[in-house]
């Protein structure tokens, strides 16, 4: 069976910032989406299995920094300088393909709240 568990959403002010984790197995390239209430889910960032390979959004490119633990089949986003328009629930998920291939598994979600 295969999991991705996200943790570490909350309520941030504006400027604030937050890191995501999302328990993953070094199988899996793994991206980080987001949806907000009404919106399509979108890409945020991705990084490939051994890690040398990430993309980001260009909304989010210069502020969240995607990275990931092996060693703790860990991966985790940092989100730094968030913005109204950041507020979503954010999904991990993953590919044994690639950061570009469609995602196969997900995650439950977290929920992450920028509110000043």
């Amino acid at each position: 069976q295969v999991e991705f568990a996200e943790s570490g959403g909350g309520v941030v002010q504006p400027g604030g910032s937050l890191t995501l984790s999302c328990a993953a197995s070094t199988r899996f390239a793994v991206t980080w989406h987001r949806q907000a209430p009404g919106k399509e889910r979108e890409f945020v960032a991705g990084i490939s299995t051994h890690g040398q390979i990430t993309d980001y959004a260009d909304s989010v490119k210069g502020r969240f920094h995607i990275s990931r633990d092996k060693s703790k089949n860990m991966v985790y986003l940092q989100m730094n300088n968030l913005e109204f328009e950041d507020t979503a629930v954010y999904l991990c998920g993953g590919s044994p393909l690639s950061i570009w291939a469609p995602v196969d598994y997900w995650g439950q979600g977290t929920q992450v709240t920028v509110s000043s």
